[in-house]
């Protein structure tokens, strides 16, 4: 058990030592960090948007780096960096992006925990495991509309349903299409913020009335899989 769990500081270390190298390519000498505050993103958002002129790819590639590094170890200020999307790429642009690389990121956090096996994840987390199990035997029948449902309305972390859906089994092309699709008004939400991002004042903001009501819109979106998905389901059991 200990040699598995040892998978995950080797891949957290893989991850910082390639984000390190990453910086130290940086158009000009600045200290490139995590937004962990309003202020850090509008200097970050300036900074990267001047480099995205001449070096667009490098901007890409160090975002992406960096988002998928903190979906797939779970590290807090998701809603940061998808901002940070909005302000360098505009709503439909960052949006996209960021529900891919979210998918993408806890895919591989629920890779992870796969890899490092249902006993170690039952020895340091049994209440998640075992709550999240039950609630998966109950709803194997309609389980792409269930999975989509926790994301959608969640009632435990991103972080715990990644790692319990890896040790579960849950099917990999299910897990992510939750993901994908389940983050969405979130995600739609932030990064309609970050379009704006000159104009906000406080974290606060983004919980405004317009927002609110785009992420409505964008909740609706997401919902219509889930509901066909039910849909077909009800037929069946006619």
């Amino acid at each position: 058990m200990l040699g598995r769990i040892a998978l995950v500081p080797l891949s957290a270390g893989f991850g910082v030592l390639l984000l390190y190298l990453l910086t130290l390519q940086a158009p000009q000498n600045i200290a490139l960090k995590f937004p962990s505050s309003l202020e850090d993103l509008k200097l970050m958002s300036g900074t990267l948007n001047l480099f995205k002129t001449n070096h667009p790819t490098y901007v890409l590639l160090l975002f992406c780096s960096a988002y998928i590094f903190k979906q797939t170890f779970a590290v807090p200020g998701s809603v940061f960096l998808n901002i940070l999307a909005g302000a360098l790429y505009g709503t439909w642009p960052g949006f996209i992006l960021c529900s891919v690389l979210s998918g993408t990121g806890a895919s591989l956090c629920y890779i992870l925990a796969n890899l490092v096996g249902s006993e170690a994840a039952r020895f340091y987390f049994p209440e998640r495991i075992s709550s999240f199990e039950k609630k998966l035997e109950e709803n194997q029948a309609e389980l792409p509309f269930f999975l989509l449902f926790l994301r959608l309305f969640p009632m435990s972390p991103n972080w715990a349903l990644n790692m319990a859906s890896g040790v579960l089994g849950v099917p990999l092309h299910l897990f992510f299409l939750s993901v994908f699709f389940g983050l969405m008004p979130y995600n739609y939400l932030c990064v309609t913020s970050g379009a704006i991002l000159a104009d906000i004042r406080d974290l606060a903001d983004i919980m405004s009335w317009a927002n609110m009501g785009r992420s409505a819109v964008a909740a609706a979106v997401a919902l219509v899989p889930s509901i066909l998905i039910k849909y077909r389901s009800n037929n069946k059991k006619r």
